[in-house]
């Protein structure tokens, strides 16, 4: 089971986004037959089994094991996946494209590159899971409190210029990827502002807090 799985085929997403078919993929994450699962999401089996065949059809679930119980053969499936998330490529015809708005400063072109980056991400996982071998990548989340918006342009302005100083001094500029050398890699470095917390997580915070 892969700990996230790239959707692409818009069938494959419409699929999934069924609320019935969403709450099947969760209980999923867990190896269980159609009667197991019918009695945890309340529906009948002979229902529960037409969800289970539209997922299986569509990659989504998969199958364990069979089990024998006496003229009957049992099922045992799970999800392929203990998340998923859907690519752009699934909206193919209206997915962003970062070389409409190129530019630093819009929202929308952060967008955008975050989109590209489900998507070649997808992409990469799923032929380094092929080709049963590592994918190198790397990333760094945190959040950093301003205290003015100058400041906040001012930190924008020296990190632009600290990857810039990188980017020269490790780039290989030659044709060391065509000549079988070096390999590219995709460098996206964003920040915005962070989503303010709504009462229900400040109040698990709490919780969390007094634990």
């Amino acid at each position: 089971m892969l700990d996230i799985e790239v959707i692409e085929d818009p069938a494959a997403a419409e699929a999934s986004l069924d609320p019935i078919r969403t709450r099947i993929l969760r209980e999923l994450a867990e190896p269980a037959s159609a009667t197991q699962l019918a009695a945890k999401v309340g529906l009948p089996r002979q229902k529960v089994n037409y969800h289970l065949k539209a997922l299986e059809r569509h990659g989504l679930v998969e199958l364990v094991e069979e089990r024998k119980k006496g003229n009957v053969t049992e099922r045992i499936v799970r999800a392929t996946a203990a998340s998923y998330l859907i690519s752009p490529v699934a909206l193919a015809s209206v997915a962003p494209d970062p070389r409409r708005f190129a530019d630093r400063f819009s929202a929308f072109w952060l967008l955008a590159l975050a989109a590209r980056t489900v998507q070649e991400m997808g992409k990469l996982i799923a032929g380094a899971a092929a080709a049963k071998k590592k994918l190198a990548s790397f990333a760094i989340d945190g959040e950093i409190t301003f205290r003015t918006a100058a400041e906040r342009a001012a930190f924008a302005e020296e990190l632009g210029v600290a990857v810039t100083r990188l980017v020269d001094k490790y780039h290989d500029g030659g044709s060391g990827a065509s000549a079988g050398g070096g390999r590219k890699h995709r460098l996206v470095v964003v920040l915005h502002p962070a989503l303010k917390a709504s009462p229900s997580d400040k109040a698990a915070e709490k919780d969390q807090g007094n634990d």
